[in-house]
C-alpha cells in the first residue's frame, strides 16, 4: 500500500467537520480512487482544550507554522472562511509547496489573481470547487467539460437564504420582515443578513463564475449588486400575474464587443425558464455555450455534506497529482482582458410600481414620459386603489438601463406621481442581452 496523502485541515467548524466524516465514511472508495488512503492529520483551531470528539485521533494545534512545516502534510483545505487570515494561510503554504484546496468565494473572488500566481510560481495546485453552489459540480465542468464551448451566458441562483425567503414570498404571502425572521429561527440566515439579502455573497459568486466563464479576470467591484430588501408581497402577486417568478439572479454575459456585463438583482423570470422552478435552499445554475447549446447544474447550495463533497472532489483531484508525481489540475484560464460594459448601457425590459393620482389623465402623462425618454411600454396594468390614490404597473420593452434612470427622474416631477414603489428588471425569452 502507498504511503497515506495527509491533510492539514483549517477550521473544525460545520464544513470541516463534514470534510472529515466524509472522509472516514467513505475512506475505501476514495483511497480507491486517489491510489492511496486520504487522511487527515492536523486541524488548525482556536482552542486545543476545547472538547471535539468527531476530532478523535486527529492532531490540534492553534498555530499554523505547525502545518507549514510538516512535509508529511501535502494538501491543506482552508475551511475558516473570510478573507484574512485565511488568504496569508493558504499563500503561505503553497509557499511551502502544499497544494490548496478551499470553499472561500470571499478569497476567490477578491484574490483569486494572488491565489493563481503563487500557486504557479511554487508549482501547486490552487482548488476551489465549493467556493461556487455548494454541491453542485460548476467550476471543473466551466474549466474542462465545457471548455469546447464559447460560453455566451451563465445565470445563477447562487444563494439559498434568499431563494428560500422568496419562494416563502411566494407561497404562503408573507412579508419580507416575516420571511426573514423564519429563514433565521430555522438557521439559513444569518443574525446580520445583508450578505446574503443585499446580493454581495452572490456577487461574488457571478464573479467567479464570470472569471471561469469568459476566461477573463472579473473581480467583485466588477459586480453590480442588488439584493431583496424591496420586494414585497405586491410584487411577487403581480409577478404571478404577468407569468413569472420572482428570484435572486446572478447574470452574467458576454456582449462582444459591448464587453462584459455581470450583475446581480432580483428579476421577473418567465415561469417557463428552467430555473423557474428551483426553490426553497436549493441551488442551480444555468449556461449557455455555442456547442453545447443550453445546460443546467442543480443541487444543494449550502451544507456541511454537500460542500464537503466539492471539497473532497478537490482533495482527490489534488491527492492523485501527488501519488502519480504530476499536478493534475488546469490552473488559471484568465487568459483574455475583455472590457466590462457599463451598468447604464445594459439592456433589460423592467417592471415598475407607480402610485398615482387617480384622476383622468394621468396613465397618458405617464405613457408620455416614458415616450419622451425612448422607452416603449409592453403593458400598462392598474388594479387597485391605494386610499385616494391608483397603483400602476408598467412593463416596458427592453431598453438601455440609463433610459430608465431618466424616465425615473422625469416621473418623480410630475404632480400626478406620488411614488415610485418599485423597479424590477424582467428577464425575458428573447437572445442576447434580455
Amino acid at each position: 500500500m502507498k504511503q497515506p496523502i495527509k491533510i492539514g485541515l483549517l477550521g473544525s467548524g460545520t464544513v470541516g467537520t463534514g470534510v472529515v466524516r466524509v472522509l472516514q465514511k467513505n475512506a475505501h472508495e476514495i483511497e480507491q480512487k486517489v491510489g492511496a488512503p486520504v487522511e487527515v492529520k492536523t486541524v488548525l483551531v482556536r482552542d486545543i482544550h476545547k472538547m471535539r470528539p468527531y476530532l478523535e485521533g486527529i492532531q490540534l494545534t492553534d498555530d499554523m507554522e505547525t502545518i507549514l512545516r510538516d512535509d508529511e502534510i501535502g494538501i491543506v483545505v482552508e475551511l475558516m472562511g473570510g478573507l484574512h487570515p485565511a488568504r496569508e494561510y493558504m499563500l503561505a503554504a503553497m509557499e511551502a509547496g502544499k497544494h490548496v484546496v478551499t470553499a472561500n468565494k470571499d478569497v476567490v473572488a477578491q484574490f483569486g489573481r494572488d491565489m493563481f500566481e503563487m500557486a504557479e510560481r511554487n508549482q501547486v495546485e490552487f482548488l476551489f470547487e465549493a467556493s461556487v453552489g455548494g454541491g453542485i459540480p460548476i467550476v471543473t465542468p466551466l474549466k474542462e467539460c465545457l471548455t469546447a464551448n464559447r460560453i455566451t451566458e451563465v445565470i445563477g441562483i447562487v444563494n439559498g437564504t434568499t431563494n428560500y425567503m422568496l419562494t416563502k414570498m411566494t407561497q404562503c404571502g408573507s412579508d419580507y420582515a416575516a420571511v426573514l425572521r423564519e429563514a433565521q429561527e430555522k438557521g439559513y440566515a444569518e443574525a446580520d443578513p445583508a450578505a446574503d439579502v443585499e446580493g454581495l455573497d452572490a456577487a461574488r459568486k457571478a464573479a467567479i463564475l464570470a472569471s471561469l466563464a469568459f476566461n477573463t479576470r472579473v473581480s467583485l467591484e466588477n459586480v453590480s449588486a442588488e439584493g431583496i430588501t424591496r420586494i414585497t408581497p405586491e410584487d411577487i402577486d403581480y409577478a404571478r400575474e404577468l407569468g413569472y417568478v420572482v428570484k435572486l439572479l446572478a447574470i452574467a454575459r458576454d456582449l462582444g464587443d459591448q464587453g462584459i456585463d455581470v450583475r446581480v438583482h432580483p428579476a421577473f423570470l418567465p415561469v417557463g425558464h428552467p430555473l423557474a422552478a428551483v426553490s426553497d435552499v436549493f441551488n442551480a445554475i444555468y449556461i449557455k455555450g455555442n456547442a453545447i447549446g443550453e445546460a443546467m447544474f442543480y443541487g444543494r447550495g449550502a451544507g456541511a455534506l454537500p460542500t464537503a463533497s466539492a471539497v473532497i472532489a478537490d482533495i482527490v483531484a489534488a491527492a492523485r497529482g501527488l501519488v502519480r508525481g504530476n499536478a493534475q489540475g488546469v490552473g488559471c484560464t484568465c487568459f483574455e482582458h475583455k472590457p466590462f460594459c457599463p451598468l447604464e448601457d445594459t439592456i433589460s425590459a423592467y417592471y415598475i410600481r407607480l402610485l398615482v393620482a387617480d384622476q383622468p389623465g394621468v396613465l397618458g402623462a405617464i405613457a408620455t414620459t416614458f415616450g419622451d425618454q425612448g422607452v416603449s411600454l409592453n403593458s400598462v396594468i392598474q388594479t387597485r386603489r391605494v386610499g385616494p390614490q391608483a397603483e400602476i404597473v408598467v412593463v416596458t420593452h427592453q431598453v438601455q438601463y440609463r433610459k430608465i434612470l431618466q424616465a425615473e427622474h422625469c416621473l418623480t416631477q410630475l404632480p400626478v406621481v406620488s411614488k415610485i414603489s418599485n423597479v424590477i428588471r424582467v428577464e425575458t425569452a428573447a437572445e442576447g442581452n434580455g
